[in-house]
């Protein structure tokens, strides 16, 4: 049987990378993370000084951690609410109207438990257009949602989700279709005693 060994395991980032990183964090520290709450435009301006592929119409709020600007695509109306942990090493892409809940982990990275050096690994995550990833869910390394699905709060998404679906769960699975209601019928649930 092996044993695990992690004294001597190099990191596979270049400098480059880790330069980046650096004065990212500094200017996240300083002038991304103090903005005021409406300030979006400011925060496009910050993560596509970085690479970020970001719509002058994405709502990026001020303590949502991005790890990696350059792997950010974020579409119109796409939202990564406060305290969003956007781990991505591998690409991350928020689709148009989509809302990252409060204290979402995002995750595209982690590490190859069967190997002795236990290295990393990564795969991009999707998000679809008009999906709602509620408060506190983690999604994993190489997941897609699809368009207009619904990750009901603390989840947890380890494989792909199919579109116009509510799921829920550890591990996240669909519980039912999600299907809109008109406003008149909206109107008339609120009229109704």
């Amino acid at each position: 049987m092996e044993r695990v060994d992690i004294s001597d395991k190099p990191s596979p980032h270049g400098l480059k990378n880790k330069a980046l990183r650096v004065l990212w964090r500094m200017v996240w520290l300083l002038l991304y993370r103090p903005s005021l709450r409406p300030m979006y435009a400011w925060r496009r301006f910050l993560l596509r000084l970085f690479g970020a592929r970001i719509s002058r119409l994405a709502r990026p709020h001020a303590s949502a951690r991005v790890w990696a600007p350059w792997n950010l695509h974020m579409d119109d109306y796409a939202t990564l609410s406060p305290d969003v942990d956007c781990y991505n090493v591998a690409p991350v892409r928020i689709g148009s109207h989509s809302t990252v809940s409060q204290y979402c982990f995002l995750c595209t990275a982690s590490h190859d438990f069967e190997h002795p050096n236990m290295l990393l690994t990564s795969a991009p995550i999707d998000i679809g257009s008009q999906v709602w990833v509620c408060a506190d869910v983690f999604v994993g390394p190489g997941v897609t949602i699809g368009d207009g699905t619904v990750v009901g709060a603390r989840s947890s998404v380890f494989r792909d989700l199919p579109k116009w679906k509510v799921c829920v769960g550890s591990p996240a699975r669909p519980v039912r279709d999600r299907e809109m209601r008109c406003g008149t019928e909206i109107e008339e649930k609120v009229r109704r005693p």
